[in-house]
């Protein structure tokens, strides 16, 4: 990245400051939105994405609480707290590997799965209202690179 009003490090610009600011921008504008979504369904935020990595999880195995510590970015005693609130909550089913019984799976409920979907679909309405704002940062952004 390079411009020619370089301020702090040698060959960052004014620009380059202020399009990273305005991706992290609209980035933090979609997740307010997507908390604030989740809230009106009942579910905290961190459980909405929990719903979205078990129902986007495409791996030969079923999800498990090793994938959502990964998939979250926690810690695995945190995932395992999470799943029991969930199962609690009658979001989450969770049962061992017949396999390996030290693996638990998990699978959504129809009630998540009915949530998670009216959820995704305004989800997926929200990104098409701020993609055009994103292609443009994002775009800025490489030709800053190159």
């Amino acid at each position: 990245m390079s411009g020619d009003d370089s301020e702090g490090r040698p060959g960052l610009s004014r620009r380059d400051y202020a399009a990273i600011a305005e991706f992290r921008y609209q980035l933090r504008r979609f997740l307010a939105f997507s908390e604030a979504a989740a809230a009106r369904a009942g579910l905290p935020p961190q459980q909405h994405q929990a719903l979205l990595a078990i129902a986007g999880h495409m791996g030969a195995e079923p999800p498990s609480v090793g994938l959502l510590a990964e998939r979250l970015l926690i810690a695995p005693h945190t995932a395992a707290e999470l799943v029991v609130r969930m199962v609690e909550a009658g979001l989450v089913t969770k049962t061992h590997s017949p396999r390996d019984r030290r693996r638990a799976e998990l699978a959504l409920t129809p009630h998540a799965t009915a949530m998670l979907a009216d959820l995704t679909a305004a989800h997926l309405d929200e990104l098409k209202s701020v993609e055009p704002a994103l292609a443009r940062v994002l775009n800025g952004l490489q030709l800053m690179v190159s």
